[in-house]
């Protein structure tokens, strides 16, 4: 059953060119609430703006994204975390799930990947892009 409000996000990557990209994959499937581009913002505007995803990057400034993930988690932030990043490597999505991640998606599968690990986080599964192997 869909729910009636759109799904809310906040997108965190210190790219303005990837944060188009989101935006554009994203569309108008969902609300895009904000953007920042570090880790410490990325908090911030979390528990300032209650998104219903947080679409984040590993590599940031000031606090990395899985620094800024479990700062959520340990406020107990409603959030899902979607990791969006070019590492693949198994290290760092053993790291992003440890630290409450919902989804890992690699920006190289943005366009077919974002949306299902969205949806699949929102229903309480783990996603990780196929391109990512063990």
């Amino acid at each position: 059953m869909e729910r009636m409000h759109k799904i809310r996000v906040l997108l965190a990557d210190d790219h303005e060119a990837v944060l188009e990209q989101v935006r554009a994959t994203l569309g108008e499937d969902f609300d895009i609430i904000g953007a920042v581009n570090n880790g410490q913002d990325a908090v911030t505007e979390a528990q300032r703006l209650d998104p219903d995803i947080l679409v984040i990057d590993i590599s940031m400034p000031v606090l990395n994204g899985l620094q800024a993930a479990g700062q959520l988690r340990s406020k107990n932030h409603r959030a899902k975390i979607v990791f969006l990043t070019v590492h693949t490597d198994q290290d760092f999505v053993a790291a992003a799930l440890s630290a409450g991640a919902s989804a890992y998606v690699a920006k190289s599968e943005v366009a077919s990947d974002l949306v299902p690990a969205i949806r699949d986080a929102l229903q309480g599964g783990t996603y990780v892009s196929k391109s990512i192997t063990p």
